[in-house]
């Protein structure tokens, strides 16, 4: 998969593979949501095992938005975890940010409205084995996402515990999930959903807004 720049201030291919060379795992935290009485329920319990076990969080702006601004989405994203959290309020070169100390319930509202803005919450391990940045991104701007969408750099990289799965029986063809897929991993062809499972990384963006409640996250069937 290659992918031509996109916009004028886009990632090169150069500058992505440096940049992932720093992450030792990246997995999507999945967020199940259901729709009723037409208030929308998030479960939040895979982002709040992370934030909870962790000693100190730092709320900041997206350093990826921040620098390549291809998009509108929200800036105040980024939730360093621990000696992470640590260094970003501390370090002097990372105060342009705007890094703040959040409380657990304070970084829990931050991934509500990111997801509702249609963001991927990528959980991420930058030179350590253990979590510790959990960050809402856009493949326009995310060097990780971009470097999926456009080159197929981090398939190895990236990793999830879940798939959507679609009732086709329940599916009206409204297109909503086409829109909120960010990988462009859903299609109508020919009057039928075509789904990418490649493409589909399991962050429930499509799950918590499809209107007839077609959509279910399942675990991922692995060799």
């Amino acid at each position: 998969m290659t992918r031509i720049a996109r916009f004028e201030n886009d990632w090169t291919k150069e500058q992505l593979e440096r940049a992932t060379k720093r992450f030792k795992k990246v997995v999507t935290i999945p967020i199940d949501a259901q729709i009723k009485n037409e208030h929308l329920v998030l479960n939040f319990d895979e982002a709040r095992r992370i934030l909870e076990s962790a000693q100190k969080i730092a709320l900041m702006d997206c350093t990826c938005r921040k620098q390549r601004g291809n998009c509108d989405a929200p800036l105040r994203t980024c939730l360093r975890l621990n000696e992470r959290a640590v260094q970003a309020i501390e370090i002097e070169g990372l105060k342009h940010l705007n890094p703040l100390e959040v409380s657990v319930d304070e970084a829990i509202e931050v991934l509500k409205a990111s997801h509702k803005s249609g963001l991927i919450h990528l959980a991420i391990a930058v030179d350590k084995s253990e979590i510790n940045e959990v960050c809402s991104c856009c493949e326009c701007c995310c060097m990780v996402l971009s470097a999926i969408y456009r080159y197929g750099l981090t398939s190895q990289l990236l990793s999830s515990k879940t798939i959507s799965y679609t009732d086709v029986q329940k599916c009206i063809l409204c297109g909503t999930c086409i829109e909120r897929c960010r990988l462009n991993a859903r299609h109508i062809v020919d009057g039928s959903l075509i789904i990418d499972q490649n493409l589909c990384i399991g962050c429930g963006l499509c799950v918590s807004t499809c209107p007839p409640q077609a959509i279910t996250l399942k675990t991922r069937i692995t060799n």
